[in-house]
């Protein structure tokens, strides 16, 4: 959420992904979510995602992080994360927010 909307629940980006966790309309739909800026509908919605990515790349998180940012069928095409400098940048921030918060015993 850090990442994705700086903890903003009315965020929405220029693709159209909104609230919390940056959901694409279509996302919200599948999920049932009625209203994506509602926070707990929200965050449910972004983690079942989360978990679903994380099961289908075996939790690798390079691969999820690059599912969430571009879409599964992106990473699905290049078997890999995508050459896309925004995905790369998204993984790469997300990463090292994920080794500071480790480091800084925030297990």
């Amino acid at each position: 959420m850090q990442a994705e909307s700086a903890f903003d629940p009315t965020a929405v980006s220029p693709d159209g992904a909104m609230g919390l966790m940056q959901l694409m309309p279509e996302i919200a739909g599948a999920f049932g979510i009625a209203d994506p800026f509602d926070p707990r509908e929200n965050i449910m919605g972004g983690t079942r995602l989360l978990r679903e990515l994380l099961d289908a790349h075996h939790h690798n998180i390079p691969l999820v992080l690059a599912a969430y940012n571009a879409g599964p069928a992106a990473v699905a095409r290049y078997g890999r994360v995508p050459p896309f400098p925004r995905t790369r940048g998204y993984v790469k921030k997300i990463v090292g927010l994920i080794a500071d918060a480790h480091n800084a015993g925030g297990d």
